[in-house]
């Protein structure tokens, strides 16, 4: 019986591989079809493997610098996101204050309660007020603002640190600053490396804000912005290729970055493990 379940479980494994691997397989291959071919999807395989797709999606679909843009917002809103949550956990995890409760309780709510694009228009008109309804920064700012994920993950970590290093650190003479910038924040670099993750992959892959945002800038487009446009070309027809091809790079990026935060995935696992 004991096998029975463990092949259960390994063909259920496979099942779950097969269905999270083919689209991105059918998107490498479509990408490498020429636009006639993957639009008849005749073949699995590509008739001619066309590898310029990459090449004309990089310098003539501008995807250089949509790429440029969106490595901007995602590097920008990551670093913002970090230091703003975890900030805001060492207060809540080291110091007592008025309003604590129904601080965590705000963040938990902005967490799990969604309200899409009702929000967008006053988020718009703030960035107005601020000068920054053209730029990129009014997504990065706004971005950042949506950090209760990176808040929690953090305070969570934050949690497991002793608070004797605290209290030797500050007989030595260390203020909370320095306590929060010396001690505590190299032994977060585990959850700082988790949260990021989450942050930098959430940055990536926004669309309405960056859309919203650049319409009347196109340079400033960000890569989902650019794929999506790609939709339709300047005859109307469709460059499917162009958009597959385009798909693949925005991926690269995101594997790049799970390669470094691997490490801290694996601390997180053992640290649960042990616990």
């Amino acid at each position: 019986m004991r096998y029975g379940w463990r092949w259960i479980t390994w063909a259920f494994l496979l099942v779950v591989l097969f269905l999270t691997l083919f689209p991105i397989v059918i998107t490498l291959l479509g990408s490498l079809k020429t636009n006639a071919e993957l639009t008849a999807g005749a073949t699995l395989l590509p008739l001619s493997w066309q590898f310029g797709n990459y090449k004309e999606a990089w310098s003539t679909a501008g995807f250089g610098t949509y790429s440029f843009n969106s490595l901007f917002v995602a590097a920008m809103a990551t670093a913002g996101t970090l230091i703003v949550a975890s900030m805001a956990a060492y207060v809540v995890n080291r110091m007592s204050f008025f309003g604590k409760k129904i601080y965590i309780g705000i963040q938990a709510f902005t967490m799990f309660v969604s309200i899409g694009a009702v929000v967008l228009r006053p988020q718009f008109e703030l960035m107005i007020d601020l000068k920054l309804h053209n730029t990129l920064w009014g997504v990065i700012l706004i971005l950042i603002s949506a950090h209760a994920s990176a808040f929690f993950i953090l305070l969570s970590f934050m949690s497991g640190i002793p608070r004797e290093l605290d209290e030797a650190a500050r007989i030595d003479g260390c203020s909370p600053a320095s306590v929060y910038a010396r001690i505590v924040l190299p032994l977060l670099a585990p959850g700082l490396g988790v949260a990021g993750l989450f942050a930098f992959r959430g940055a990536w892959n926004e669309y309405l804000l960056p859309f919203v945002f650049t319409l009347s800038k196109p340079e400033l487009q960000t890569l989902t912005v650019g794929l999506a446009n790609l939709k339709y070309g300047v005859s109307a027809a469709a460059q499917t290729h162009y958009m597959m091809a385009g798909a693949c790079l925005s991926i690269v990026p995101i594997l790049v970055v799970y390669v470094f935060a691997n490490k801290s995935f694996m601390q997180m696992t053992a640290g649960s493990l042990k616990g």
